[in-house]
């Protein structure tokens, strides 16, 4: 469904929860890859999730765009120079092949410094991390390339909209 106001129409669709799993993700592994496989592995097309624990220095997150109005996006990236504290939350939702693509945000924090950003480019799990999984049923959800930005948006909306 879509719901106009103002300029820009907001795409929206209803989910119901299905299955609730709780992940600890162990040191060395890289957060996007286990959290996907997991949801491959199980069947799980779409899910909401929080996570906190501990970012391993040389984590990557991508921090902005350089340039606010360019298209295609140019994406920044800040590496982890230390551990850090994080908390994060995030979607999943397959991708036009059908595979589970997840997109986390986390903020990273040492002492008196936070960096927050997508863990696309790769946020490794410092000793440990917790992770809760929440399944989303009935959605069309999907994430498809938007070629104007260079990188792949969520539709909610039902595939004949």
């Amino acid at each position: 469904m879509t719901k106009s106001k103002g300029k820009q129409a907001m795409k929206y669709s209803e989910a119901r929860q299905g299955r609730i799993f709780v992940l600890r993700l162990e040191h060395g592994e890289t957060v996007h890859q286990v959290v996907e496989n997991f949801a491959s592995d199980r069947e799980i097309t779409a899910a909401a999730l929080i996570a906190v624990g501990g970012a391993d220095t040389g984590s990557t997150l991508v921090v902005g765009p350089e340039d606010g109005g360019a298209r295609p996006v140019t994406p920044m990236e800040r590496i982890l120079d230390n551990v850090c504290e994080i908390a994060g939350v995030g979607t999943l939702f397959p991708d036009e092949t059908g595979a589970p693509m997840l997109h986390m945000h986390m903020a990273c924090g040492r002492e008196d410094k936070t960096t927050t950003g997508c863990i696309r480019s790769g946020v490794v799990t410092w000793q440990v991390m917790e992770i809760v999984l929440i399944e989303l049923l009935d959605t069309p959800g999907r994430r498809l390339m938007e070629p104007d930005l260079g990188f792949k948006l969520l539709d909610p909306r039902p595939k004949a909209q």
